[in-house]
């Protein structure tokens, strides 16, 4: 076993050296001028000369490449002389659309992209697999059918329709709930509550319906293996048999699917925190895009990576508990 983490750990590291040699390549070798982008319309070729040193965009590309990687461990220094500024590690650029370093953007909109995350998370896994679960045992008769047309249902309605029929319906019309007003859970908890709960609600509806099917099939399938046969001969409880014998054999997709919906929201959900006002990742991103801030592009696409590179490990490792034949391949 610590063989088969330290192996799939050595694989995440390498692939993590590959998504930043190309995620840098890409945003920092494109044909518009990166200094050019740092200023407003009043730049002259002096302001953007003056930025292309500062930033080190002057020097080659390998050189410039080192410099970022380095940056993020130790720290970096901007400039030189008395127009010098210090970036502490771990440092992912500087921003000069907003005066800021890369990295505390990064922080102040990470935690409102976790709580998105984690919550809605929670929201569509657990009922999802229940569903799915309720719907296997119920083969053939008209709760099935039910369970299966409302998730079709959910499944055909895009993220950006669900979060702005529930935003007009319930914060609009029926004014149940106040206009999203992001604040920190440890701020005013009952205000995060109703900020969060139909972004939860929305992206949990999205991805609900498709762990509802996908629970429903993999049980469908292990019911007729033999094993499962040979436990309920045994006079086994059927929800013994589902638990213990059924539900595990059918995990691995689940737990394969969970995990990349997981880091794909860490990323950032971008529609829906755009929806909701909900200063995260996702929202960060798209500033960025519209700004053409490649200091910050380049962070918010590397951060998501890395999530996914690490959901990815994640999922491996839990492959070898869930089935002990992984590790031993």
């Amino acid at each position: 076993m610590t063989a088969y983490v330290i192996r799939r750990i050595l694989t995440g590291v390498l692939i993590l050296i590959l998504l930043s040699m190309v995620v840098f390549l890409v945003f920092n070798a494109l044909p518009a001028d990166p200094a050019a982008l740092t200023c407003g319309k009043s730049c002259n070729p002096q302001v953007i000369e003056a930025n292309r040193i500062r930033l080190g965009l002057d020097q080659p590309l390998y050189i410039q490449y080192w410099e970022f990687v380095r940056a993020i461990f130790v720290g970096r220094t901007y400039g030189s002389g008395t127009a010098t500024f210090q970036c502490n590690a771990p440092c992912l650029g500087y921003s000069f659309r907003k005066g800021e370093e890369v990295t505390p953007l990064i922080l102040k909109a990470l935690p409102v992209t976790l709580w998105l995350s984690f919550g809605a998370f929670l929201l569509w896994l657990i009922p999802g697999v229940l569903l799915g679960i309720y719907a296997s045992r119920r083969r053939g008769r008209w709760q099935e059918r039910s369970v299966l047309g409302a998730a079709l249902v959910g499944y055909s309605f895009p993220s950006f329709f669900i979060g702005l029929l529930l935003l007009f319906f319930v914060v609009i019309r029926w004014q149940w709930l106040p206009y999203p007003n992001y604040v920190s859970p440890s701020e005013d908890p009952v205000q995060f509550l109703q900020t969060m709960i139909l972004p939860w609600i929305t992206l949990a509806l999205v991805y609900m319906a498709f762990y509802i099917r996908l629970t429903r099939n993999q049980l469908l399938e292990t019911y007729s293996e033999d094993y499962i046969r040979t436990a309920r001969a045994k006079g086994l409880k059927e929800g013994t048999v589902i638990r213990k014998h059924a539900l595990r054999a059918g995990l691995t997709p689940i737990v394969t699917a969970a995990g990349l919906d997981l880091a794909g929201l860490l990323g950032g959900a971008i529609i829906t925190e755009s929806i909701f006002s909900l200063p995260g990742v996702g929202r960060l991103a798209v500033e960025a895009v519209v700004d053409a801030d490649l200091a910050v592009i380049t962070a918010t696409v590397l951060i998501a990576g890395t999530f996914i590179v690490i959901a990815n490990i994640v999922v491996d490792l839990l492959y070898a508990v869930i089935d002990p034949r992984v590790r031993l391949s």
